[in-house]
């Protein structure tokens, strides 16, 4: 193992820089782990079953399974893993700009949905695109446009659904694209930051094999947490 390189980018991931508990615990899954109901829809990217890339993910996902401390995050199913495109309303997260200002906040997640089946309805599908795997996290695969004219093609996606669903979120020009394979329960100690990195800098050599996302084409899902996220509508590319 490696000791003289410091475990920079799992800083933000340490119990030292966070004094408070990760945001999403308690609201989204549980401390053993159980994912808990937060309903809701969005346009997403699953993973090309098959493909080499989610079988190179898979693998990423076993080897962080096998760590002793794996206990401290709440892993998503295999049958989830997706890349966000867009992200769509929560049912918990109804204020402007996460919610449309043209449409009651007491409107239910269900009758939201069906509104958006309907805008989408003529919706048009942007160019295609393609994406690459640029870092690995315990929350799991930080990707990217792998051009810039594959990068620009997200953007047009996203601003063209900012349209269509009515709000820009804060972060709508500067998101972080990702593929979640974990939620964290409990920051990581000091002490293990060297051995996550140490797994994490094996599994992006592992997953530069297969550097390109096999992604299938953009979908509008809904869900009621975050192990499964039913295609309603796929735009093919």
């Amino acid at each position: 193992m490696t000791t003289t390189r410091p475990a920079a980018s799992l800083g933000r991931f340490s119990a030292s820089a966070n004094a408070a508990p990760p945001r999403h615990l308690g609201r989204r899954y549980d401390r053993d782990g159980t994912f808990l109901n937060e309903p809701g829809n969005t346009i997403v990217c699953h993973l090309v079953e098959g493909s080499a890339s989610q079988a190179a993910i898979v693998e990423v996902r076993r080897r962080m399974l096998a760590m002793p401390d794996a206990g401290r995050l709440a892993f998503t199913p295999v049958s989830s893993l997706h890349m966000t495109l867009f992200q769509g309303i929560l049912e918990d997260r109804r204020d402007p700009p996460f919610w449309p200002t043209d449409m009651p906040r007491d409107a239910s997640i269900d009758a939201m949905t069906t509104h958006y089946l309907d805008r989408l309805a003529g919706f048009a599908a942007r160019e295609p695109f393609a994406v690459e795997i640029v870092d690995v996290v315990p929350t799991g695969l930080t990707v990217a446009g792998a051009t810039a004219a594959d990068r620009r093609a997200m953007k047009a996606w996203r601003d063209a659904l900012a349209e269509t669903f009515g709000y820009r979120h804060p972060d709508h020009d500067d998101y972080v694209f990702h593929v979640t394979l974990a939620y964290v329960i409990e920051w990581l100690p000091e002490e293990r930051l060297e051995a996550w990195q140490d797994l994490f800098d094996e599994c992006l050599a592992l997953l530069r094999r297969a550097p390109r996302l096999e992604l299938r084409p953009p979908a509008f899902c809904s869900f009621e947490d975050m192990k499964h996220f039913e295609i309603l509508r796929e735009f093919p590319q």
